[in-house]
């Protein structure tokens, strides 16, 4: 079985450790883990990943955020990877820094990313994965805190969290979206 893991973020050194990257970083460490290689593909930045008998292909795309969608519509395509077998990774300024929460369905909460992709596919039917970015910022604020980089105290714990959101994508691939919301969303 084939899943397509889209991690969002903007390419670029510039945005690398940003907020707004998380989703590049998750795939990282999984990429890692599972001894894939990230090599430069159409739209996008893509790893092949085996776990436990599944193929993950993992995306950062390289459309940056606000045009997310083109590049998981064109991979999803490509690869005959349907719509229940994709999972998308992305920061959440509504969640408290660290906390994970998977979702089958939902809004775009703001983000351009989500945003683009609903718009794409024309609904709003897909697993997320949801990590926490917290919301200590001034009002008016949004874009500097989610473009700028970890305090001190985040990066703490950050390689912590990251790990779980890759057992989060691992547990999505091997027992499915329900199960692994039952066992991980209040870890």
């Amino acid at each position: 079985m084939k899943y397509l893991v889209v991690g969002l973020g903007n390419p670029g050194a510039k945005y690398a450790e940003t907020r707004h990257n998380i989703g590049f970083k998750v795939l990282e460490e999984l990429a890692r883990q599972t001894k894939a290689e990230f090599e430069i593909d159409r739209l996008g930045v893509v790893a092949r990943a085996k776990f436990k008998g599944r193929s993950l292909i993992l995306l950062q795309p390289s459309t940056f955020m606000n045009l997310s969608g083109k590049a998981l519509n064109y991979w999803m395509q490509q690869e005959k990877i349907p719509l229940e077998r994709v999972l998308v990774v992305t920061d959440d300024l509504a969640l408290p820094f660290g906390k994970l929460r998977m979702k089958g369905k939902g809004s775009d909460g703001g983000h351009n990313g989500l945003k683009d992709i609903i718009a794409t596919l024309n609904h709003s039917k897909f697993t997320r994965l949801r990590f926490g970015v917290g919301n200590e910022f001034a009002k008016g604020n949004q874009i500097d805190y989610v473009l700028g980089e970890w305090s001190a105290e985040e990066r703490e714990t950050l390689t912590e969290r990251i790990d779980i959101a890759t057992e989060f994508i691992k547990s999505f691939a091997t027992i499915g979206i329900e199960r692994t919301m039952n066992f991980w969303n209040n870890k």
